[in-house]
């Protein structure tokens, strides 16, 4: 006779049954160090995850990640979230409700007529591109960001790379996975406002800017046209085809998915985190921590003036934002985390990662509010918004400085978030309202220290949700379930009436120490920016 504490719950039996009926919807979010997978249910809570951790490759010169390195990677990520559903549930993963797919936005994949990658992907991380975002800034009459396509386009196109005029289409990553999954060559309007300027009266791509580019290249006589290589664009709620059998393979390399799954328009990772913090709505915002790390400001109303350090895109519902977007995030704090734990392994029997980063985050909470003279920089790669064109991580302090464990992890999190600041001070020039900003990220999971040391960076409450920790995965899943309801709702009615109706936030005040902290160590932090581009320069 079967052991009643083996049975399954009430709880678990439904959760099974729910994903036997497929009333369930999948998202998929490529990020910079990790590929992960979210099942979530009818009600929106989590049913299973998966991941992949991966990391970028620096070849000649390139940020990149192959072809291999994704699709091996989504498999794994598949496996994993199969996996998963099995260890909880008890049951095969089959197939899905509905499905989506999110990734980082901008960088580079341009496909010839025969559908093959002509050069490998370039991605965001790369800042080659500042001669041709400033030709185009100027063209444009706005401020065009050295990670957006359309700048390594025409980058290509000015080094008169011999694969441009082989070009037969160019999308994102998102773009390009959900293409292989569905044949739609389709991309949410969130991820495409990343690839070129979106008219907000259309939602559409910029029928004039479109004409204004051509004409700019018509001397160089490509055979094409800008508006033929770009995928069509979708707003969240729209269906952008069906998962392919084809698609099915490449997604789960057992044989066991089935196609069918109608799928939403695939969205950047920008417009999923601002889906999973609630954050769509006019005067909403949302700031994402990973490997590099952004806000985004949902307007009111347009800027008054271009801002080198403000993009504008969309959210996945085309509504215009404000972005400030850094290259570097939390990956130089990260590797001076594993740094404290491998030396933890060395003394005694270690620690694992989450312990370290609460020791480490504990200790930064008691430091000095100026770091104690301490300062860090997080570049390793460039900061177009700073001038640099490649980044050297360091740490710099003189001998009246106080050299502490809680100093240094401290201004290595005041590090995440200086060039943020100076972006963020641009809108408030512009006086955009921010009463809250709402947090996702690893970065802020453990306890309140980032959430507190944010909320004084930026002058602002920092909220972080439930829903904040499993990141735009999540998000993507929620708009895969927005996509196949047909409720007619608006995304910014969905989410808040539906999605969030009960979400509880957790508010952190800026406090007036860290704020003066803050303010002291990042006028120390502008002005040793010779001292970084010194180090790139004799480097």
């Amino acid at each position: 006779m079967p052991n009643p504490s083996q049975q399954p719950s009430a709880a678990s039996a439904g959760a099974a049954e729910t994903i036997r009926a497929r009333r369930t919807s999948l998202g998929i979010e490529l990020g910079s160090t990790r590929i992960k997978a979210v099942l979530i249910g009818p009600d929106h809570a989590t049913l299973a995850t998966g991941v992949h951790d991966w990391e970028n490759e620096y070849v000649d010169r390139t940020w990149t990640y192959s072809e291999d390195a994704i699709w091996s990677g989504l498999q794994d990520c598949f496996s994993s979230l199969a996996a998963d559903v099995r260890r909880r549930h008890g049951v095969q993963l089959s197939g899905v409700g509905s499905l989506g797919v999110s990734a980082m936005m901008h960088g580079y994949l341009p496909f010839g007529a025969d559908d093959e990658l002509l050069v490998p992907f370039r991605t965001w991380r790369n800042t080659s591109t500042g001669r041709a975002a400033d030709e185009l800034s100027d063209l444009f009459g706005v401020h065009l960001p050295v990670r957006w396509s359309i700048a390594h386009l025409h980058q290509a196109l000015l080094d008169d790379e011999p694969h441009v005029g082989q070009i037969a289409r160019l999308t994102t990553l998102a773009g390009y996975v959900h293409w292989r999954l569905s044949g739609e060559f389709v991309l949410g309007v969130g991820d495409a406002s990343g690839m070129f300027p979106i008219d907000a009266a259309t939602g559409i791509y910029d029928e004039a800017q479109l004409d204004r580019y051509d004409q700019h290249i018509a001397s160089r006589q490509t055979p094409w046209s800008l508006r033929d290589l770009l995928p069509a664009v979708l707003p969240a709620g729209h269906r952008a085809g069906v998962l392919t059998a084809h698609g099915a393979a490449l997604l789960d390399s057992s044989g066991t998915l089935e196609a069918g799954a109608p799928m939403a328009p695939p969205e950047g990772d920008a417009g999923t985190g601002m889906v999973a913090t609630n954050a769509v709505a006019p005067g909403t915002g949302h700031v994402s921590a990973g490997t590099s790390i952004f806000a985004m400001i949902v307007l009111h109303e347009p800027l008054t003036r271009v801002h080198d350090d403000i993009d504008v895109v969309t959210t996945p519902a085309g509504e215009p934002v404000a972005m400030v977007h850094c290259n570097n995030g939390a990956s130089e704090l990260s590797s001076w985390a594993g740094l404290f734990g491998e030396f933890a392994r060395l003394s005694g029997p270690g620690l694992d990662s989450g312990r370290v980063y609460e020791l480490l985050f504990e200790a930064a909470g008691r430091g000095a509010a100026d770091a104690g003279g301490l300062l860090a920089y997080n570049f390793l790669s460039g900061e177009h918004n700073l001038g640099l064109d490649e980044g050297r991580p360091m740490v710099v302090r003189g001998p009246e400085s106080e050299l502490s464990l809680a100093n240094l992890i401290r201004a290595e999190l005041y590090a995440v978030f200086g060039a943020l600041r100076l972006g963020m001070d641009s809108l408030a020039d512009e006086h955009v309202e921010i009463t809250t900003l709402l947090a996702q990220g690893g970065l802020f999971q453990t306890k309140q220290v980032a959430q507190r040391l944010l909320a004084g960076a930026l002058k602002v409450p920092v909220s972080v949700g439930d829903t904040a920790a499993e990141g735009g995965a999540w998000g993507m899943a929620v708009l895969a379930a927005f996509a196949a309801s047909d409720t007619g709702a608006s995304l910014a009615d969905h989410l808040a009436d539906t999605v969030f109706a009960d979400l509880e936030l957790h508010t952190v005040e800026p406090d007036p120490d860290d704020v003066a902290g803050f303010d002291a160590w990042l006028e120390r932090f502008v002005r040793g920016l010779a001292i970084e581009k010194a180090a790139v320069a004799n480097s």
